[in-house]
């Protein structure tokens, strides 16, 4: 190639090249969100403060994409949207029925912070339980006995509620174990219990409740002021050399735990014990506030009307943004809120 067409070559190539990179830019680059909302009541009046019958008219300036918000109520605020711990009061609630024969202690109520958890294999690509390993690691945890700090069911056909049942001693930063153990003996009529309306709740200092966990599976939602969240469910487990009989716990999703012993004197031909739990907990864990999309980029929106139920102080977040696939620009807004009785 002579020297003329080489350079001519390169010319082509960098002109190319610079329609190429100009064409990239264009398409990455987001026009700038410009955004401002004013809250006022319903008649356009400019203002802050309103009663709990008032529906609050927030008018925007500016026309971004997308535009999100935050009301400020408990679950939808915009400062905690990132907020998966809290530190709270940990609580366990649940209720019982107990039926069939007399035996006492039968039903105890465990807690443990180094439980090694049920053990799980995979062979031939099937996901299988190992129950001697799981055995063998309920065997070798630290169980604290809880037992007294819950009301048991002591023999009827209506649920007792256990009271509630504080955790704080537990929440040290390591996750917990919750555990029910079934321990019938030979000889007599063996009990049947039922466990139902368990949860496990962190309340905070403003009142705010998070269910942590409860009787959901893990695949089971649980709600939080609307916005869902998962708990670790349950497994069930027995030592077949203590418990010949082989009587386990029934774990139904979102229901009840039940195990039914040896229903006569008869057949209660040995000791009985099986274990049913829940792991692993987080105590301080919350769930993250969320925001609810107003505007998507096919819609022209001037104002959005909201209606807050009870008396306080909110705050308002509205987020607008535009966006490409590759580029963003956002403008946070905050409305300050009074709501009267």
């Amino acid at each position: 190639m002579s020297t003329l067409k080489y350079i001519q070559f390169a010319r082509y190539l960098l002109v190319t090249a610079g329609i190429l990179l100009s064409a990239c830019s264009k398409k990455d680059s987001v026009t700038p969100a410009t955004f401002d909302v004013v809250s006022a009541h319903i008649n356009g009046t400019a203002s802050s403060s309103f009663s709990s019958k008032d529906t609050v008219l927030f008018k925007f300036s500016g026309d971004p994409n997308q535009i999100s918000f935050y009301s400020g109520e408990i679950g939808k605020r915009y400062n905690y949207i990132n907020r998966i711990t809290a530190a709270g009061d940990p609580q366990l609630l649940f209720s019982t029925v107990r039926a069939n024969g007399t035996q006492s202690g039968s039903l105890s109520l465990l807690v443990s912070s180094d439980f090694k958890g049920v053990v799980v294999r995979t062979i031939a690509g099937v996901v299988t339980r190992d129950t001697l390993s799981t055995n063998a690691n309920i065997a070798a945890a630290t169980w604290t006995d809880i037992t007294s700090r819950a009301t048991l069911s002591t023999g009827s056909t209506t649920a007792l509620p256990s009271g509630v049942i504080d955790l704080a001693d537990f929440s040290k930063g390591k996750p917990i174990y919750i555990a029910f153990k079934y321990d019938a003996v030979a000889g007599s009529i063996q009990n049947k219990w039922t466990i139902t309306n368990l949860s496990v709740n962190n309340v905070l200092p403003d009142s705010s409740v998070y269910t942590i966990a409860s009787l959901n599976s893990s695949t089971s939602a649980i709600t939080n002021y609307g916005n869902s969240t998962y708990g670790p469910g349950w497994a069930v487990s027995f030592d077949p050399t203590k418990n010949a009989n082989l009587y386990g716990w029934v774990y139904t999703d979102k229901t009840s735990l039940v195990i039914t012993g040896a229903a006569t004197a008869v057949t209660a031909t040995a000791n009985a014990e099986a274990w049913a739990i829940m792991g692993p907990i987080d105590l301080t864990r919350v769930t993250p506030d969320i925001g609810v999309n107003i505007k998507s980029i096919t819609a022209a929106l001037a104002t959005y009307q909201y209606n807050y139920a009870k008396a306080g102080t909110y705050n308002a977040v509205f987020v607008g943004g535009n966006y490409t696939p590759t580029a963003s620009s956002t403008v946070v807004k905050k409305a300050t809120i009074t709501i009267t009785p």
